[in-house]
């Protein structure tokens, strides 16, 4: 089996291991001369710890390239894409993670024992849901014995919204030819550019490896 990581739109080095921590938001309650309940609740978010260790030599990029796109994500608030696509001995595409994510923590560790002149980071990621907001509008009825009327307005799309759909960039691809085979024209190339401004400054400027968000 082998193994393709990729975080804030590049490929990484793969980790060695993976901790995916799910949390639990169960309470559990006692009741008189019932005992203990455990009351269920919506899981927490989960929580992924990637340990890259970065080759300082004879690696596809320099570890200050993957150190910059950690820290832009970081300082610039922005959330990505932590993908882990597995495939087979034979070639063959098996289950892949791919979760939105914010990034926590990042700890830059160099150990020349363990790793000679290689950066080790452990990075903490944590999954990220979008969220809606509403405006509520309350009119006040003309007769006082009638009941307020409350309209909802929905103004921000809900965390229930279908995830949006990747495609990782091959040499030799344009964004006009992605749209083209995504969307059938070409033209609608600004769609794809608008929706990764954190990975396309140019958009005549993409590069094998990037991770891109189709809308």
């Amino acid at each position: 089996m082998s193994y393709t990581c990729y975080l804030g739109g590049m490929e990484v080095p793969t980790p060695a291991k993976l901790t995916v921590k799910i949390k639990g938001k169960n309470k559990t309650l006692v009741l008189l001369n019932e005992g203990e309940i455990n009351f269920l609740r919506t899981p927490g978010l989960t929580e992924i710890t990637v340990p890259l260790v970065l080759p300082m030599l004879g690696g596809v990029r320099s570890p200050s390239a993957y150190l910059d796109m950690l820290e832009e994500l970081k300082t610039g608030k922005r959330t990505t894409q932590f993908i882990l696509v597995r495939s087979s001995p034979s070639g063959g595409k098996l289950f892949d993670t791919n979760i939105k994510v914010s990034v926590e923590d990042y700890n830059i560790v160099e150990d020349v024992k363990a790793n000679g002149l290689d950066v080790a980071v452990d990075v903490s990621l944590k999954q990220w849901r979008d969220y809606g907001t509403k405006t509520a509008t309350v009119e006040q009825p003309a007769e006082p014995s009638q009941a307020p009327t409350v309209t909802v307005k929905q103004e921000r799309e809900a965390s229930t919204a279908p995830a949006a759909k990747t495609y990782t960039v091959k040499k030799g691809d344009t964004l006009w030819a992605i749209a083209a085979k995504y969307y059938g024209k070409g033209s609608e190339y600004s769609k794809i550019a608008g929706a990764n401004t954190d990975k396309i400054s140019n958009p005549n400027l993409i590069y094998p490896g990037q991770v891109l968000t189709l809308p």
